[in-house]
C-alpha cells in the first residue's frame, strides 16, 4: 500500500464527500465546487479562530518577516499540464505521473490581511487525475536577516518539469530568485537507508524549512531526512530519520534550546495517537520523543517555552467525510499530556507564531480544486 500517497488520496475523498472516487467525478467541476461549499459549511472552528486572509491557492509554510508582514508559500492552482513521461523516472501510479507548470508563488500579507505577490511563476506540479490533481510548489519560506528564502517541492523531472530541480532559493530585492542548493541532486546522490519503494519520489517532496543563525534546515518526508543547508551551496545531512524510524513521514520542524523538534504525519489508516514529535540533537541523534499525537504537520514553541503541534486530521480510519474540519492545534504539557487549543480546522498545512503571541495557520491547504479557497487563520492562544 502507498503510505505517504494516502495523505494525497484521503484529501480528495473528503473534499468530494465520497468513499470511492471515480475519474469522471474528479473531472466534474460542478460537483467539486458544490462539495467544496459543503465542506466549508461543515467545518466550524472554535471561537478563538478567525480568518486573517483569503484568496490563496494551496497555502503551505509561512513565516513573519522582519518588516512585520506574513510571508506564505503557495503551491498554486491545479493548472499544470506539462509532462515528462518517457524522459525520466516517474512517480509510481496512482500518484504519478505528475504534470508540471510554473504556477507557484510566495505571497506577502500585511497586518490588515491584504495579500500581494512577492515572486511568482515558480515550479509547481500536481498528481495524476486519479489522485485529484493535488498540487505541490513552494513548500516553505524562511528569513535570514532581511533576506527571504524559499524551498521547493514541486520541481524536478519526476514532477513533470524537464530541466528543473527542487532547490532552496534566495529572493532578490528585484523579485528575481537565485538558486542556493540543488536538493534533487543531493537526494539522488545520497539516498537514505530505508526509503519506501512503492511510494518513492525521486526529486523528493520537501515540506518544512527553518532558519537558525545563518543556516537553513529542512525536512523531507518522502525519503525521511533532516538536512543542514549552508548559503555557500553545501548540504549536510543532520539525521537520516528513516534509518531508525522507518517510513514515518516526518513533516515539520522547529529548533528550541539546542534541539530540533520534528513532527511526523505517520502512515494511513489514521490511528489517533500514533504520531509523535522527535527531539534531535545537532549531531543527528534522537534523544527523546513525545508520543500520543495525530498526523502532525506543524510544530512551534511560544515565548514561554511551551510546545504546540498542528494536527491535520484526527479521525480514525481510512479517509472519509467525517475528517473535514477535524484539524486542531494542541499544546504539549510538561507531563506529556495534551491540551486542545483550537479545533475545526480544515486540512491545515503549517503554522507559525506571530510576534504578538498569536498562532497563524495555513488552512484549507490541500486538495480543494477551486482557485482561491485557501486561507490563513489567526488563533488566539489561551
Amino acid at each position: 500500500m502507498r503510505k505517504f500517497a494516502w495523505f494525497k488520496f484521503f484529501v480528495v475523498l473528503i473534499l468530494l464527500g465520497v468513499i470511492v472516487l471515480s475519474t469522471s467525478a474528479i473531472a466534474s467541476a460542478t460537483n467539486i465546487s458544490s462539495s467544496s461549499t459543503q465542506l466549508a459549511r461543515a467545518a466550524v472552528p472554535t471561537a478563538n479562530v478567525t480568518v486573517f486572509a483569503t484568496g490563496l491557492d494551496n497555502p503551505r509554510g509561512l513565516k513573519f518577516g522582519p518588516d512585520g508582514n506574513l510571508y506564505v508559500a503557495e503551491g498554486g492552482p491545479a493548472t499544470n499540464t506539462l509532462s515528462t513521461v518517457g524522459l525520466c523516472d516517474q512517480v509510481p501510479s496512482p500518484v504519478g505521473p505528475y504534470t508540471g507548470g510554473f504556477n507557484s508563488r510566495i505571497s506577502k500579507i500585511t497586518p490588515a490581511g491584504v495579500r500581494t505577490t512577492v515572486v511568482n511563476n515558480l515550479p509547481s506540479s500536481q498528481t495524476s487525475p486519479a489522485l485529484g490533481n493535488l498540487v505541490s510548489g513552494v513548500a516553505d519560506v524562511a528569513f535570514i536577516g532581511d533576506t527571504l528564502y524559499g524551498i521547493e517541492a514541486g520541481a524536478g523531472c519526476s514532477h513533470g518539469l524537464a530541466g528543473t530541480d527542487n532547490t532552496v532559493f534566495r529572493v532578490n530585492p528585484d523579485g528575481t530568485i537565485t538558486n542556493i542548493v540543488n536538493l534533487s541532486a543531493f537526494q539522488k546522490a545520497n539516498p537514505v537507508k530505508n526509503p519506501e519503494p512503492d511510494d518513492f519520489e525521486p526529486d523528493g517532496t520537501w515540506y518544512s524549512m527553518i532558519a537558525h543563525g545563518s543556516v537553513l534546515y529542512a525536512i523531507e518526508p518522502n525519503h525521511g531526512e533532516l538536512d543542514r543547508i549552508l548559503l555557500n551551496g553545501k548540504i549536510i545531512r543532520v539525521s537520516d530519520i528513516s534509518a531508525s524510524q522507518g517510513h514515518i513521514v516526518p513533516t515539520t520542524l522547529t529548533f528550541h534550546s539546542g534541539r530540533f523538534y520534528v513532527g511526523n504525519l505517520s502512515t494511513f489508516p489514521v490511528v489517533p495517537g500514533s504520531a509523535k514529535i522527535l527531539a534531535i540533537n545537532n549531531g543527528g541523534k534522537i534523544k527523546s520523543s513525545q508520543a500520543g499525537l495525530t498526523t502532525v504537520v506543524g510544530v512551534a514553541f511560544d515565548t514561554s517555552g511551551h510546545l504546540y503541534a498542528l494536527e491535520t486530521d484526527t479521525v480514525a480510519g481510512f479517509p472519509g467525510p467525517a475528517a473535514a474540519g477535524s484539524g486542531q492545534v494542541v499544546r504539549v504539557n510538561d507531563d506529556g499530556s495534551l491540551t486542545v487549543i483550537a479545533t475545526g480546522l480544515t486540512f491545515p498545512t503549517a503554522m507559525t507564531f506571530s510576534p504578538d503571541g498569536n498562532l497563524y495557520v495555513s488552512n484549507i491547504g490541500f486538495g480543494v480544486p477551486v482557485p482561491g479557497t485557501g486561507q490563513i487563520v489567526r488563533i488566539t492562544v489561551p
